[in-house]
Order: C-alpha cells, then sequence, then structure tokens
C-alpha cells in the first residue's frame, strides 16, 4: 500500500475540500394548491396527494366513506 511520505498540512487538505459544496434544493410552486415542494415529487396538502397538479391520492374521501 502506497503511504505519504510527508504529512498533508491543513491548508494543504482543506484547499482540496474547496470544491465539495452542499447544493440547496431546488424547489418548485405547486400551481393549483400554491405549495411549495421539491421538483419531481409528490406532496401532501389538507389530505390530498399531490403530483404535477393531479390529485393521486384523496385522504379526504377515505375518512369520510368509513
Amino acid at each position: 500500500m502506497a503511504h505519504p511520505k510527508r504529512k498533508t498540512s491543513k491548508t494543504r487538505r482543506d484547499k482540496r475540500r474547496t470544491h465539495y459544496k452542499a447544493v440547496a434544493p431546488t424547489i418548485a410552486k405547486d400551481s393549483v394548491t400554491g405549495e411549495m415542494h421539491l421538483y419531481h415529487r409528490a406532496h401532501w396538502h389538507e389530505g390530498k396527494l399531490y403530483y404535477r397538479g393531479q390529485v393521486l391520492i384523496d385522504k379526504t374521501e377515505e375518512e369520510t366513506a368509513a
């Protein structure tokens, strides 16, 4: 196995790590509900699961029927 001949200094180590950055998630606004959500993700709003402006699951109908 390869071993370093010299100790890597903190400055040199930190210079190498400058390119690793945390990226803020891209947030979209739903056109129907106005709710903020992550792109390409379904989100709940008032008991309904929305994706691309369409209702996928409606929990309010299931609760009233039961």
